[in-house]
């Protein structure tokens, strides 16, 4: 399958600055767990913009919350109550457990961002240092770049800001060693996803809440990629936790499904947490205005009518076995439908990233997640004759019939 782009065609005058590389298609249009390029080629999306379009590209009553929202009222200033706002609040915070408030920005950063600020509001002055995870991944401005557990991401920028420590995923004992007076929180994904698709131990993160509540600390889950049934549950957190009790997270981080595509992000914490925060402590321009918001609301009323977690929980467990019986896969592992693939990569003669090209030009866009594995995360709405399709296509390229 071939495709043209204009970073190909003319890329003297190309106008993106160069910081995704050089695209190797230009998609036009989108339906469902479909992609169509400029050329008119046919894609199946086994990745969802990263964990974003849950729901398939151009779901019609998300498309419609939004035109009538912008015949309505796009935006005003957030000084102001919105219809749409208030009820999306409410319905996060009910699938968080209740007894919470939320703050509405507009990306996973931005809401890892005010995490951070919430977390140094909450400990006071001497008591700001965030500890997160090896291999994690939070972000790329500046204070959630030094969030991130990739020191290979931190060189080129710094000096980056003080307060961030990093410890081995999983290894309560160097977390609990690492911990002073002068932490604030803990910041963990229980999936982390650009890292890898490595699953966080139930026992450890159960553990961690236990030291936070001894060290006075907030226990933050950045659920950016896992959020809203990507995993099999609401959030991530609650493989581990009781939704409806009294030990889980103080702040949980969200964008991405959030808006199916619309730009939205959130942080949840728990009321006696977030009242922290008071005027003029955090703010934006854009976060939770009333299109962005029209859309979450759509988005989640179709999530919770077609029982969103149980479809992740069923598609995942037939993609996860069906992976298993592709050629020259070696293992799965991740929870839902944010899966990682490990590739014999020696016997196929690519790396990850090779084959996540590869099937790109056979029709299939996953991504490469390390040297050895591919990513793959579909919509929560993925058929079984689609991951029938999207098997064949991996097949072929991993045994070189592509």
């Amino acid at each position: 399958m071939s495709s043209t782009t204009v970073a190909a065609d003319r890329p003297d005058e190309y106008p993106l600055m160069p910081t995704y590389g050089q695209p190797p298609v230009q998609f036009v249009r989108g339906s469902g767990t479909e992609l169509f390029d400029r050329d008119g080629n046919r894609y199946l999306d086994f990745l969802c913009g990263l964990a974003v379009t849950s729901l398939g590209h151009a779901h019609p009553a998300v498309a419609e919350a939004i035109a009538e929202q912008a015949r309505t009222l796009l935006h005003v200033s957030n000084l102001y109550e919105t219809v749409p706002g208030l009820e999306v609040a409410a319905t996060i915070d009910r699938l968080q457990g209740g007894n919470g408030q939320v703050f509405f920005c507009n990306s996973g950063a931005e809401s890892l961002e005010g995490a951070i600020k919430l977390a140094r509001r909450n400990g006071g002055r001497g008591k700001y240092v965030v500890v997160s995870a090896l291999r994690s991944f939070h972000g790329r401005t500046l204070a959630t770049l030094h969030a991130t557990g990739q020191t290979e991401k931190h060189e080129t920028f710094q000096p980056l800001p003080d307060g961030f420590r990093h410890v081995p995923y999983n290894d309560f004992e160097a977390l609990e060693n690492s911990i002073d007076p002068s932490c604030a929180a803990v910041l963990l994904e229980v999936v982390q996803g650009e890292g890898g698709v490595n699953v966080g131990d139930g026992d450890y993160l159960r553990k961690v809440r236990q030291l936070c509540d001894e060290r006075d600390m907030l226990l933050m889950f950045d659920e950016v990629q896992t959020g809203f049934a990507r995993t099999g549950e609401w959030f991530a957190w609650q493989h581990h936790f009781d939704s409806k009790g009294d030990v889980r997270p103080d702040v949980v981080t969200m964008a991405k499904a959030l808006g199916n595509g619309v730009p939205i992000g959130a942080i949840w914490a728990k009321r006696e947490v977030a009242q922290a925060f008071q005027p003029g402590d955090h703010a934006t321009t854009y976060g939770g205005q009333p299109l962005a918001t029209s859309a979450a609301r759509a988005v989640l009323r179709i999530m919770e009518a077609i029982d969103a977690p149980s479809l992740a929980r069923e598609a995942g467990d037939e993609l996860m076995g069906k992976l298993l019986q592709v050629p020259n896969v070696t293992d799965t592992r991740g929870l839902g439908l944010l899966i990682a693939a490990e590739i014999d990569t020696e016997q196929v003669g690519m790396t990850g990233p090779e084959i996540a090209l590869a099937c790109l030009k056979a029709g299939l866009v996953v991504n490469g997640i390390s040297p050895t594995a591919i990513r793959l995360a579909p919509p929560l709405t993925v058929s079984t004759n689609e991951i029938d399709e999207a098997m064949e296509k991996l097949s072929a390229v991993l045994e070189g019939d592509s």
